[in-house]
């Protein structure tokens, strides 16, 4: 038997294939353009995410026994908005989770309805790329296109919706759109009224392995696939790493360096943080998590190297730095802004601490240390809250690095375990349908059985002492320069 896991990205869609076993069968990579209209406007269009997937699947099922696919589960890049009218047509581009134009309404929810009163109705506080948001700015600045809205998704379920017919979410990706009550897991109606929006306008709530339905016949004869292959609700892309990593039930936490960046603690019981700095949503194993998430991460090194340096030798501009801890330049990885623990849509990347004997080296070094002390930011707050995990998986493009991960392991003063899967969430997604489809009885058995660790990144008490200090010093940079960015 085999199943597929998708994972929507904001640049890319990678489509999975699993047999029963675990193992890896093949992978699919198919790209989509972003659209930057405005600065700090990120926006893309949905039916590109259809198209390349479908096109993905018929490439990734093409070599093997078709008649033994059984399941599809979409793991996906949360927040964002999809608007569908009375035909079922998109509306207007699909507003992603990257996306800073809702800042006004964002201070809204948080100032004029109440941090107090939103983390009652839902748990959790507005931030920019949450999903209410977006909506109260498209009722305020599209007022016509808001009029329209007769179906409200998100982007792996509206995939899901094209594949299947489905309107439906699941819990963990619903988590992040400021309208579910997530500790009851139920829409919040006092949230559905201040965004002026219906229970009919959103999608039905399922567990992230149930079954919502099979494929489309038309969706069936342009990949070669049986009518009857399940399609299950699937999880956003945090939740869906974190089952593909193992991070479920009461396990380790989760690290993923991606396109952004979260630190995922899975939790059996609802538990928020007094002043909402991490997210408190619902796991794709049926149970909670806090989740702290940083905008920019493995793209801070993205950019640097192919944006400022012009090239795409990672590893050789890493064999450039030397000692570790004792660099004296910090980076501040905010180039979108910053979600965890910040909040702050306004804040701008900086380098700080460079010198004439300041090296090329010296600022590389520095933008893989500032991601690291970004999460610690996170991690600090679970600990706060007297979560203090002896360890974590780690996961995402900026995993490969066991340079990174070294630093990792250091500044957070974590075991660092690297799966063998590295495909976080399309891993994730697939397991969610094996478990879907009945082949194993809950997601945490079905983790346990099939992720193992590939390898261990042990912290060094010497490099900890190091980077202690050094993280003081990284705390004490925002506060001194967040009003100089609103200037």
């Amino acid at each position: 038997m085999y199943f597929i896991g998708v994972d929507l990205g904001t640049s890319a869609v990678k489509l999975l294939l699993m047999d029963e076993t675990g193992k890896v069968c093949r992978i699919v990579n198919r790209a989509y353009p972003l659209s930057l209209p405005r600065p700090g406007w990120s926006e893309q269009e949905p039916a590109d995410w259809v198209a390349q997937s479908v096109d993905g699947i018929r490439e990734l099922v093409a070599d093997c026994d078709r008649s033994q696919v059984r399941g599809i589960g979409c793991g996906g890049q949360m927040h964002g908005l999809v608007a569908l009218d009375a035909e079922d047509r998109v509306i207007r581009p699909a507003i992603l989770w990257n996306d800073g134009r809702t800042g006004t309404q964002t201070a809204y929810l948080n100032e004029t309805v109440g941090r107090e009163t939103l983390s009652r109705f839902t748990g959790n506080i507005a931030f920019a790329g949450f999903t209410a948001p977006k909506l109260l700015w498209m009722r305020e600045n599209e007022p016509e296109n808001f009029a329209r809205i007769c179906r409200i998704l998100l982007p792996k379920d509206y995939l899901t919706f094209c594949l299947s017919g489905a309107f439906c979410t699941d819990y963990s990706d619903a988590s992040g759109m400021l309208l579910l009550d997530v500790e009851h897991k139920r829409w919040s109606p006092e949230m559905m009224e201040i965004c002026g929006v219906s229970e009919a306008q959103l999608p039905a709530l399922y567990e992230s392995w149930e079954v919502v339905g099979t494929l489309r016949p038309e969706i069936a004869e342009a990949t070669g696939l049986s009518p009857e292959v399940k399609v299950v609700a699937g999880a956003g892309d945090n939740a869906a790493a974190a089952v593909g990593t193992g991070a479920v039930g009461d396990g380790p936490c989760n690290l993923s360096l991606g396109t952004s960046g979260t630190l995922f603690v899975p939790s059996r019981t609802f538990r928020a943080d007094d002043h909402n700095a991490l997210h408190a949503f619902a796991h794709a194993d049926g149970h909670y998590h806090l989740m702290g998430c940083m905008l920019s991460a493995a793209s801070c090194n993205k950019w640097w190297m192919e944006e400022i340096l012009g090239t795409a030798e990672y590893g050789a501009e890493q064999e450039r730095i030397g000692t570790l801890g004792e660099n004296e330049v910090f980076y501040l990885p905010y180039l979108m802004g910053e979600r965890s623990p910040h909040n702050d849509p306004d804040v701008r990347g900086a380098f700080t601490g460079l010198s004439m004997g300041t090296s090329r080296a010296d600022m590389t070094q520095a933008v893989l240390e500032g991601v690291a002390f970004g999460l610690r930011d996170s991690l600090e707050i679970a600990r706060s809250l007297g979560i203090c995990p002896a360890g974590s998986r780690i996961c995402g493009g900026g995993a490969r690095s066991p340079l990174w991960r070294k630093i990792l392991a250091n500044v957070l003063n974590l075991r660092l375990e690297r799966v063998e899967s590295e495909e976080g969430p399309g891993y994730g997604a697939a397991i969610l349908a094996a478990v879907g489809c009945g082949v194993y009885p809950s997601v945490e058995e079905a983790a346990a059985r099939l992720v193992r660790v590939a390898e261990t990144e042990e912290p060094d008490w010497v490099l900890t002492a190091r980077y202690e200090e050094k993280y003081q010093k990284f705390r004490a940079l925002y506060p001194a320069l967040r009003d100089w960015h609103r200037t």
